[in-house]
């Protein structure tokens, strides 16, 4: 794969290597990472299935890169008109067809649902998650997450959504933008300080720290993108890319 670049450059920053973005800093181990409990993207084209478990095999990762190969680039357009409720109210139970939606239970608990373990819920209730224990694959921890200490655990937009707006979201219906909200496709429970130094970075500026599931995290992006009919950078392709080599 030496016809994509193994560098890639960041507005206003040097040089970064496309196999280190987002560095090794935080609670990570560096090279691990993962959910032990999870299912590596290609086999979970709908996002209802837990984790994103590494992609290891020569198989696998041949077959990562030619899903990645299949996404379009252009470049970021202006963050202009952005704002966050134009994509719906957060975790509304509302989009219209995608998995989990109008469940009766909002999106935010039925992803933590989707990838914790040892669940316990609210008295009286079946959807207000109390405690759970989480695999980060971000980082490679395990988080042991109360709703008393509820930031611990933040939910990411794989595919940033301001990221989406530049990309084209911005001339979409409404209802559109509130289903890529809440597709558990494009959602991740993850350590929320790993989740926080994202922001709405893409491939090329931001990987998570634990090296061993960037690939992984490469065709989650890659499958959001092709499912909503969204372009990438060239500079994030070139990374996407680069993870799977």
């Amino acid at each position: 794969m030496a016809g994509f670049a193994a560098v890639v450059m960041l507005s206003g920053c040097g040089p970064i290597d496309a196999t280190s973005a987002g560095g090794d800093g935080g609670s990570g181990s560096g090279d691990g990472g993962g959910s032990s409990s999870g299912v590596i993207p290609l086999d979970n084209p709908k996002g209802t299935e837990p984790g994103l478990a590494p992609i290891k095999s020569g198989k696998d990762r041949t077959a990562a890169v030619n899903l990645i190969e299949k996404v379009a680039t252009k470049g970021r357009g202006p963050k202009t008109g952005y704002d966050r409720d134009e994509f719906g109210y957060a975790w509304a139970d509302n989009a219209v067809d995608v998995p989990f939606a109008r469940n009766g239970c909002d999106t935010r608990n039925d992803v933590l649902a989707r990838d914790g373990q040892k669940l316990k819920y609210r008295s009286g209730s079946s959807c207000v998650l109390t405690s759970m224990t989480l695999d980060d694959p971000y980082t490679g921890r395990t988080i042991e997450w109360t709703k008393q200490d509820a930031a611990e655990v933040q939910i990411d937009h794989v595919m940033p959504l301001s990221y989406n707006w530049q990309m084209g979201a911005s001339r979409w219906s409404k209802e559109k933008r509130v289903r890529i909200a809440n597709d558990p496709l494009n959602l991740m429970p993850v350590d929320g300080s790993t989740n926080s130094s994202k922001g709405d970075s893409g491939p090329a500026s931001w990987l998570p720290p634990a090296k061993g599931v960037r690939c992984s995290y490469a065709v989650r992006f890659a499958q959001v993108a092709l499912k909503y009919d969204l372009a990438v950078t060239a500079a994030d392709k070139d990374a996407m890319l680069a993870q799977c080599a």
